[in-house]
């Protein structure tokens, strides 16, 4: 696969991780995702902007009879620590009609069958290490997202015992502080939150139309990780490397971020933070057969912008947009959709 890079300065948004829809059935530990041999996916249109995620689905009914299914969408894990930074574009939901006070609509999502809105529901998983400790936050009265202001405020509430269990078990770390009135303790979330949506469809004989909408959020990491530094024991270089092979970075990329590189006392900085989208596509494995038609559109937002991510024959289609089409398509288990955007900040400004 060969890298797509677009020269940029500007980033309107960071873009959060989807998957492609899914048939599941409800297990003892929540949604397990199945193969359905009845429906074909006849084409997915995926389109990324900073600004709105699109997934145009039509699928096909090969039988005589309407099926009804389970139909999952995975949401993107919204990872806990320290450096974690979530934009939760709250105004979305208001503006899509939904009650925007929704704790747990982070993207303001919605879907429709065949043009008719589609009532959801939402299943929610606290991980750690892989191991879910759903039913233990939830025993402690602590909500599963690690982002949420009322995560904080519940875990600085808890009892030392409690404090004490969710330590041993990594879930939380602790800062202390003396604000002037004595060492103070202050605990943050380290789980992730895996969420996905699921609902019963039925397909009639023949086509069907779903639709997925969501605003994007999810932010990356304070500077840049990867560009070479002289004393870091070689961190940066590997992972620039792990970016080369992830995401396609080239030299052309790397050269641009390079000229806008700010030496301060021996360190360089730039003036970015990173973001990421991860579309999980291999789950679009699990209908009848390959995928027919497959097309990925990327509108970088604007002419400033800087992305990279593989793509085989992508071509541009406009000022801003780029797009790859696949025939008869099978995504690949062993490379998701993977985009590195990069966002300024004025913070180094001199």
């Amino acid at each position: 696969m060969r890298a797509v890079t677009i020269a940029a300065f500007a980033l309107a948004a960071a873009l959060p991780a989807m998957a492609n829809d899914t048939t599941a059935q409800l297990g003892t530990g929540g949604l397990v995702f199945v193969t359905n041999d009845a429906i074909e996916m006849t084409s997915e249109h995926l389109f990324v902007s900073p600004d709105e995620i699109r997934v145009v689905y039509t699928f096909t009914n090969t039988q005589d009879a309407p099926q009804t299914i389970l139909v999952a969408f995975p949401m993107p894990d919204i990872e806990g620590g320290p450096e974690s930074m979530v934009d939760v574009p709250s105004a979305y939901a208001e503006q899509a009609g939904m009650d925007a006070s929704d704790p747990d609509n982070l993207f303001g999502f919605r879907t429709t069958l065949n043009g008719e809105p589609v009532s959801a529901e939402l299943h929610q998983n606290a991980f750690h290490n892989n191991i879910d400790y759903s039913k233990l936050l939830t025993k402690f009265g602590i909500p599963l997202n690690p982002v949420s202001g009322a995560t904080y405020r519940a875990l600085n509430a808890t009892s030392a015992a409690q404090a004490e269990q969710l330590l041993h078990n990594g879930l939380i770390f602790g800062m202390e502080y003396d604000a002037g009135n004595g060492p103070t303790r202050d605990y943050s979330p380290l789980w992730s939150l895996r969420s996905a949506y699921s609902w019963q469809a039925t397909f009639p004989p023949g086509q069907s139309e779903v639709v997925h909408t969501y605003r994007p959020s999810v932010g990356g990491t304070v500077g840049i990780t990867f560009m070479p530094q002289e004393d870091d024991d070689g961190y940066s270089r590997r992972r620039l490397a792990e970016y080369r092979d992830k995401y396609c970075l080239d030299d052309a990329f790397v050269a641009a971020l390079g000229q806008t590189a700010i030496d301060r006392e021996g360190w360089t900085t730039y003036p970015y933070i990173e973001s990421w989208i991860s579309y999980v596509w291999s789950t679009g494995n699990n209908w009848s057969g390959p995928i027919g038609r497959f097309t990925l559109t990327i509108d970088k937002g604007s002419a400033d912008n800087l992305v990279s991510f593989c793509g085989d024959d992508v071509r541009k289609t406009g000022p801003t947009s780029f797009e790859l089409t696949q025939e008869n398509w099978h995504p690949p288990w062993d490379r998701e959709l993977e985009i590195l955007l990069l966002k300024r900040v004025d913070w180094y400004d001199e």
